[in-house]
């Protein structure tokens, strides 16, 4: 598969995600099935947001676009999730996560005080707290960013996230389900990352789609305000 097809996949696990997010019944077997394949796509976009920080040709531009983007998404963001945000502040929407992640990565390249360049990684990685996928997305980054040039690496940094992720999914659960209870949950989030791994890992071939590039380029970055303003205006028409 080239990394074109798996970026059209992490966009429809997306889908099924915020649809269950919005227009199904909370706590469902069913919704939470839709919700933990969503997982899928967070992980899969920071393993290409660091495979395309070092293809491409101008990362002023690359960033540039990434902040146009999550600027043009985040009414629409906010129309599908009003009740998003941590301490009824504003939330950001995961393109201003990405582009905090693409910092990292430009902090780690281009700073070469070790005190500096760990302040300011540390910084941008809590700045992650006010948007989607908080702190784990910037950890995500680094892990592949480590893993870069060395496939035993990315087993590895597929398993740390994993773990991670499932964990803190376990440490939430566990208050109101018990330690056994908790245990479903913490499955649901760890194996899509799982999966991501395994498309990565086994399915990429490294390789972008032979053809139509200029539309794929364009298309990942319309299709998330274009989603959530459908979802946005439908959730506003349906149930207001």
């Amino acid at each position: 598969m080239n990394r074109d097809t798996i970026k059209m996949l992490a966009m429809a696990t997306m889908l099924v995600n915020h649809i269950a997010n919005v227009f199904m019944p909370a706590g469902a077997p069913l919704t939470n099935l839709c919700l933990y394949i969503g997982y899928f796509t967070a992980v899969t976009m920071c393993y290409f947001l660091v495979e395309g920080y070092g293809y491409t040709h101008s990362k002023t531009q690359y960033a540039g676009r990434l902040f146009g983007f999550a600027v043009l998404a985040q009414l629409p963001y906010q129309l599908v999730f009003p009740e998003h945000g941590m301490a009824g502040m504003l939330q950001f929407n995961m393109l201003f996560t990405l582009l905090l992640c693409f910092l990292v990565l430009a902090a780690q390249e281009k700073i070469h005080s070790g005190f500096l360049r760990v302040f300011c990684i540390v910084l941008l990685i809590f700045a992650s707290i006010f948007c989607d996928w908080a702190l784990l997305a910037p950890v995500f980054t680094l892990l592949f960013a480590w893993a870069e040039n060395s496939r035993l690496r990315k087993h590895v940094a597929f398993g740390v996230a994993a773990v991670l992720y499932g964990g803190m999914a376990w440490l939430s659960s566990m208050r109101t389900l018990g330690a056994v209870g908790a245990l479903p949950d913490t499955l649901g989030c760890a194996m899509p990352i799982l999966v991501s791994g395994f498309f990565i890992l086994y399915l990429y071939n490294g390789q972008r789609a032979a053809q139509h590039r200029g539309f794929y380029k364009w298309f990942f970055y319309a299709f998330y305000p274009g989603h959530l303003l459908a979802l946005g205006l439908l959730r506003v028409a349906l149930l207001g």
